[in-house]
């Protein structure tokens, strides 16, 4: 009977373990997606759990037959008093936890029907709040394309095309900045071959804001092509200015001035322009409903919080789209390499608060002159030491002149003077805003810092503030600038100092905002180089964006997209045309082709008079060459081709009696193989030839 008792005991407690290692997998497991496989595990485990403990059981029992009678009754005694008692303070404690000694109270695992429809449902809209692209039609009929004619693989020179079969919209006009091998060149404008190809289906442009690399080109192809443009007021003022310049005053009234949150049907594109923070004022993002979508275009942005006019993103707009479904972003990839926040403009401000409490002389700043946030704050803050303004640089003085009259900053015209007044002053009494940020030669700054400028010069006094960051190809400029300003003995305050200048960029945690707000289906990133749009790329992915549904392009890539995917489709024809603004017209390639090649290859004149009946040289060419050879060896080096000449036209098979041109071109041949070969250089050749 005691044996019985014992066995009893131990059963029960190994009941009891194994209860408690079956919750224990319960707890582990998914109540609401469990498996065939966990089932056939778990009777698997069981089976070998059981047959281990008769295993045990056994053995337990074969070697108790050794042991004292008196020992075993007395500790399986002790074993069921124990037991008694843990039952008793798992049944005292209620299940409201563990007494002391005791195992853990029995739980109640199973979860109620509503609770669990209601888990289910919560994921259920957790899904879609996270993919609201969904909700588009994938069956619609129909195709857009993308072409982004410039600002891709560079900085600047921003246009884009958006079409359907039947119609097309522009999107900006901008223009770029050459390279320091583009000698005579000023600014750079996009080919507008393209445009001409589709422009009966063209119908409008749409200028997003009025920075230069968005609205530079437009007066270039108003000469060529003329539509329909909507734009802020103060973006097609702007363009306004250079039509005056350009003599297209009577192509203003193709202006449209746009009201924000307001659509306008442009053929089958539905346009809603939202107000978005940049380093300019009035800049807008676009929401284009199209027949298979909603697109997203960013244009420039940053998520200012703090800006000086206290009209913040419309971020309202973006969430509207976003919970609507949209199929494809667009947005701006500057600044995508940089973590975190882009600082407020407002910061700026405090900068200058002590920059000027420091300046004992003259103030002079110098900034993009589009920014007028920036330039508002340089003058607010003269105004508050005392300081007259005096604007010099003619894009300055015409974009405060503009801003001003459309009201957006507001500045008595008492605080003004021109730059002959300036010696009038006491030089604690003076600020100069004036353009020259990134080192432009013909500039203000830049005829100040060489003592070239007519009204302006320079003292140790002078406190230099330049408001901006270098332009990508423009540091050397920069570097050369700030070189001279120092030898000229002034103060110069630049990144040395904090927040003297704030980008309009957004950096990556903006981006990412964008990005959840409007959670599109397929992501273009646009505006910037390759390695920018690449990171912006990551960015997407980790906000959730499949990567499946990005593409990186490239200037003159022709994407399609509809519903159900984007692929490139084509490369349509793309480059620079090369303006010089002193004349507002187009250089010829060949022309800087020749520029260029004179600046690193040199150039050889030659002068032949040629008997057109022996087809030798009458009498001593002249030879003369530039940045070939040194002066010092003109004289051989003449020499040399006269006797390549004589040699040359010995043995030639030309007919002496035919046209010059062709003795020209034969001769400039064999002179530029004799060249590569003993200089290793390909100068310009220009043989004259007279047939006597």
């Amino acid at each position: 009977m005691e044996k019985n008792q014992n066995q009893n005991a131990e059963r029960q407690n190994r009941g009891d373990n194994e209860s408690n290692n079956n919750r224990n997998n319960r707890r582990r497991s998914n109540p609401f997606r469990s498996t065939n496989k966990q089932n056939t595990e778990n009777t698997q485990t069981r089976n070998g759990t059981e047959k281990r403990e008769k295993q045990q059981e056994n053995s337990k029992n074969s070697s108790g037959n050794s042991r004292n009678d008196n020992r075993r009754n007395s500790g399986n005694n002790n074993r069921n008093r124990n037991q008694n008692n843990r039952n008793q303070n798992r049944g005292s404690s209620g299940g409201g936890g563990r007494s002391r000694g005791g195992r853990r109270p029995k739980i109640d695992t199973t979860v109620p029907a509503d609770m669990k429809a209601a888990i289910l449902e919560n994921e259920r809209v957790q899904q879609e709040r996270m993919n609201p692209w969904k909700q588009l039609d994938l069956g619609a009929k129909g195709k857009l394309r993308f072409t982004p004619l410039g600002g891709l693989g560079e900085i600047g020179g921003n246009i884009a095309v958006l079409e359907t079969e039947n119609d097309a919209i522009i999107i900006d006009v901008g223009m770029s900045f050459p390279d320091e091998t583009m000698h005579g060149v000023d600014i750079l404008v996009p080919d507008f071959s393209y445009l001409h190809a589709i422009k009966d289906k063209i119908r409008a442009i749409v200028i997003t804001h009025a920075h230069e690399d968005h609205i530079g080109a437009v007066p270039y192809l108003f000469k060529e092509l003329k539509f329909p443009i909507y734009g802020t007021p103060l973006a097609l003022a702007m363009i306004g200015n250079k039509f005056d310049e350009h003599g297209l005053q009577a192509d203003k009234k193709y202006f449209n001035y746009i009201i924000k949150r307001k659509i306008y049907e442009l053929g089958e594109f539905k346009v809603e322009f939202m107000h978005m923070t940049h380093s300019i004022i009035d800049a807008c993002s676009l929401a284009i409903q199209t027949p298979i979508g909603t697109l997203i275009h960013t244009a420039d942005f940053k998520i200012d919080h703090t800006p000086i006019d206290g009209y913040t993103a419309d971020l309202h707009r973006f969430a509207h789209y976003g919970a609507q479904g949209v199929l494809c972003l667009f947005s701006d990839s500057t600044n995508s390499h940089n973590p975190g926040f882009t600082k407020s403009e407002s910061v700026v401000g405090k900068t200058f608060d002590n920059l000027f409490e420091m300046a004992k002389g003259r103030v002079i700043m110098s900034t993009f002159s589009s920014n007028a946030h920036r330039i508002f704050q340089a003058i607010e803050r003269g105004v508050k030491h005392g300081r007259k303004i005096c604007v010099i640089g003619r894009s300055m003085e015409r974009n405060i002149e503009t801003v001003r009259r459309l009201g957006y900053i507001e500045v008595d015209d008492r605080h003004f003077i021109d730059a002959h007044e300036v010696n009038k002053y006491k030089d604690s009494e003076v600020l100069v805003v004036t353009t020259g940020s990134q080192g432009e030669t013909m500039a203000a700054l830049s005829r100040m810092a060489t003592d070239e400028h007519r009204h302006i010069k320079l003292k140790p006094t002078d406190t230099v503030i330049i408001s901006a960051s270098a332009i990508p190809g423009n540091e050397a400029s920069v570097s050369k600038l700030l070189n001279l300003l120092l030898k000229a003995g002034v103060t110069v305050r630049y990144k040395e100092c904090s927040d003297i200048h704030v980008s309009g960029h957004a950096s990556q945690e903006e981006q990412k905002l964008i990005l959840r707000l409007v959670q599109p289906k397929f992501f273009l990133p646009v505006h910037g180089e390759y390695n920018h749009i690449a990171a912006h790329a990551r960015t997407a992915v980790s906000c959730g964006v499949d990567e499946r549904n990005i593409l990186l392009m490239s200037d003159g890539d022709q994407i399609e997209i509809t519903p159900k995917y984007i692929k490139k489709v084509k490369t349509v024809k793309t480059g620079k045309r090369y303006i010089d603004n002193q004349n507002n017209k187009e250089i010829y390639a060949d022309v800087v082709d020749d520029r260029q090649k004179l600046s690193t290859e040199g150039i050889v004149n030659i002068v032949a008079q040629i008997s057109s009946q022996t087809g030798k040289i009458v009498d001593k060419p002249v030879v003369t060459s530039h940045g070939l050879v040194p002066d010092r060896e003109d004289k051989q080096f003449s020499k040399e081709i006269e006797q390549l000449l004589e040699s040359h036209l010995l043995h030639s098979k030309i007919d002496p009696s035919t046209s010059p041109k062709v003795i020209e071109d034969d001769i400039r041949g064999a002179v530029r193989k004799h060249i590569l070969k003993r200089y290793k250089k390909y100068p310009i050749i220009i043989p004259t030839v007279f047939l006597v």
